[in-house]
């Protein structure tokens, strides 16, 4: 226990010393030779980008909803629920402006879209309201939009597909929040040997706790041949507007028998 305490104190002498050092150096920088604070910046860039990694991560332990929850509503019968890695923990980095087709958000999510100049920022945002179940959030800011889509899409993983049937439905549910009204549809994408199946359902407008259902009854599926699922939420019109993801889950039930 000593030698923990006295290799926490010198810890703390050096952590003290190394904040002097960085304070000197960004008061003198007005005066500062060229190359020396050349060195300074590339230093205090790289130093910036690990403190941003561990304050976005502690940030995101340290406040309420715990990350990693798997709270949710869940419909009766559930026999398969998820959270997509988004809305469930950190991803790093956290956010992307002007956000170009095909960027990566996390392992699971994709941005989409067909502009010529990207106005758009993403970032991934911290709930913490007393109604959040999930512990995080995705924020997307449009500005000018000159392209005709903008889609999210979220890959989900194996378990979504075992043992999935024709006779399940499959609930999604979302918390959205908008500047001004604007149509999100969704769209369920079932890959089955060469074919796949796609169920199409627009959310509801002017509610911020909304659900809809695919049924997959209706479809050609090929129970024997399912390979994998994904989900594309789709933006009408996102110019000029804020759009927030506050959670977004999945749930499938099968069909009560008749």
């Amino acid at each position: 226990m000593a030698a923990l305490r006295l290799w926490r104190g010198l810890t703390r002498l050096a952590d003290r010393g190394y904040l002097r050092r960085w304070e000197r150096a960004a008061n003198a920088a007005q005066n500062t030779d060229i190359e020396t604070l050349k060195s300074h910046r590339a230093r205090a860039q790289a130093l910036r980008r690990r403190l941003d990694k561990l304050l976005h991560t502690a940030d995101g332990r340290l406040a309420l909803p715990l990350v990693g929850s798997t709270a949710m509503r869940k419909p009766l019968h559930a026999d398969w629920t998820y959270r997509p890695q988004l809305w469930r923990g950190p991803i790093f980095p956290a956010g992307h402006a002007s956000v170009e087709s095909k960027t990566r958000l996390g392992d699971e999510a994709t941005i989409f879209h067909d502009c010529r100049v990207s106005e758009l920022t993403v970032r991934q945002v911290r709930n913490s309201r007393e109604t959040d179940l999930a512990p995080f959030g995705l924020r997307l800011d449009v500005f000018r939009f000159d392209g005709s889509f903008l889609s999210l899409v979220v890959d989900l993983p194996h378990a979504a597909v075992d043992g999935l049937q024709k006779r399940h439905l499959v609930r999604l549910s979302a918390v959205v929040e908008t500047e001004k009204p604007l149509e999100i549809f969704a769209r369920l994408n079932i890959k089955h040997g060469p074919n796949t199946e796609q169920i199409v359902r627009e959310l509801p407008l002017g509610q911020e706790d909304v659900w809809v259902e695919f049924d997959l009854a209706y479809t050609d599926l090929n129970e024997k041949r399912i390979e994998r699922m994904w989900l594309d939420l789709i933006f009408e019109g996102p110019e000029l507007n804020q759009i927030l993801l506050r959670d977004v889950t999945l749930a499938r039930r099968p069909r009560a028998e008749i």
